[in-house]
């Protein structure tokens, strides 16, 4: 319920119809709630003290929370109505801002870094890169409505989604115990629709598996503390096998021949033709590799090492490993990728696509961020737009359509 404003007033019938409006308040709150969630809650309550949950903390983690989250329903049914192509996924996440913004972030932290990769030996491009990816640098902490109390989206879960009834009722009671270990309170514990939290958005299980007080002051606070968030991100690429001092994988042509799936030796690899990029020779022609065409051959083709598949224990996509990976190097100063991604279009950058998202919405055919990413809405956008204009319904994000709407 939001908070209801007095003023003064002098009409007696005023006065009359606002006392009989607060009066019948309570009975409008009374309905506001879910009795079914009530009584899930008392059930749940029962469970989480079997575990150790304290009375007290339940009490205060559940706090105002009386029904669940239509807003996390939605998320957590959602389905795009474009299926992201290659080139979207990278072209959303390797940014020149992204990359400006990495180097920036490693001058500043140069002394944390160090000391993490001391600790991890993760190199600590790559831990930039992860952070990056996941929440902007932490821009994405301070946007409020996609950052929720955790204990509410994941109670939501446990009680009103089917699919997610395990996940849900698993990732509270851990959360429930982060609250009661004091090292984050209740009005700081949120996270996205699913429960990840944090600078490197760390679900509840995975934040008690791998969580680290970097910064020495008690509490592993991965909402507030970089050093503790790049740690704990860190920690898990270690405890995972990371291999310290080598790199991700190779960009690397292939020859027009069927080659063969699985891991090889890198000297193996070589015999079949593939070759890394601009001429270098491979430092460890004994490395197993995998290779990789993540947009077919016409694509960039990658040779994947063990860290590769490491990162995947972070996110268990190929597309999201690649892209920490490449983002990553060229935070470290590499160039880009030799062979980019096959587009039907002229590509923008990310400030030329939030100038498209912003004309759009001035034209009234986007209603989503302006944040230089062309996912489903904006293309969704271009489309309502180029039906308009009366040109052909292609849907992407290319200096074309920018153009078309800077003229009109």
């Amino acid at each position: 319920m939001g908070q209801v404003a007095f003023f003064p007033v002098r009409r007696a019938g005023l006065v009359s119809i606002l006392f009989a409006f607060f009066c019948a308040l309570p009975m409008f709150a009374g309905a506001a709630a879910d009795p079914g969630f009530e009584k899930w809650k008392k059930e749940f309550r029962a469970k989480a003290m079997k575990e150790g949950i304290t009375a007290e903390t339940f009490d205060r983690a559940f706090k105002g929370i009386d029904s669940p989250d239509q807003w996390v329903l939605d998320k957590a049914s959602y389905q795009p109505e474009f299926k992201a192509p290659v080139w979207q996924y990278f072209d959303n996440r390797i940014t020149k801002f992204a990359v400006q913004r990495g180097k920036a972030k490693k001058k500043e932290l140069k002394p944390w870094l160090d000391k993490i990769e001391q600790q991890s030996g993760v190199n600590p491009n790559i831990l930039l890169a992860i952070w990056s990816m996941e929440s902007s640098f932490g821009a994405i902490l301070d946007n409020k409505t996609v950052m929720r109390s955790v204990v509410r989206s994941l109670a939501t879960l446990a009680y009103a989604d089917p699919k997610r009834k395990k996940f849900g009722t698993s990732q509270l009671l851990a959360a429930l115990k982060i609250l009661q270990s004091g090292d984050i309170d209740e009005s700081h514990l949120t996270g996205s629709w699913a429960g990840a939290m944090g600078h490197t958005q760390f679900i509840p299980t995975s934040y008690q598996a791998y969580a680290v007080d970097m910064d020495g002051d008690g509490k592993r606070d991965i909402w507030n503390s970089v050093p503790d968030a790049l740690a704990t991100a860190a920690n898990l690429l270690k405890k995972n096998g990371w291999v310290s001092g080598q790199t991700w994988g190779y960009e690397v042509t292939i020859p027009e021949r069927k080659l063969p799936g699985g891991k090889l030796k890198i000297s193996e690899w070589e015999k079949l033709g593939v070759k890394r990029v601009g001429g270098k020779s491979f430092p460890r022609p004994d490395d197993m590799a995998e290779l990789k065409v993540l947009a077919g051959r016409k694509g960039p083709a990658f040779l994947m090492l063990k860290n590769f598949f490491v990162i995947k224990r972070y996110n268990n996509s190929d597309r999201y490993a690649a892209a920490v990976g490449i983002l990553a190097d060229q935070i470290g100063g590499a160039a880009p990728l030799s062979k980019d991604w096959k587009r039907p279009f002229t590509k923008l950058e990310a400030d030329e696509v939030m100038e498209l998202q912003t004309k759009l919405k001035e034209k009234g055919f986007y209603d989503g961020e302006i944040d230089g990413k062309a996912g489903g809405g904006t293309r969704k956008a271009i489309l309502k737009f180029e039906e308009e204009a009366g040109v052909e319904l292609q849907g992407f994000p290319s200096k074309e359509v920018l153009e078309l709407l800077r003229k009109n």
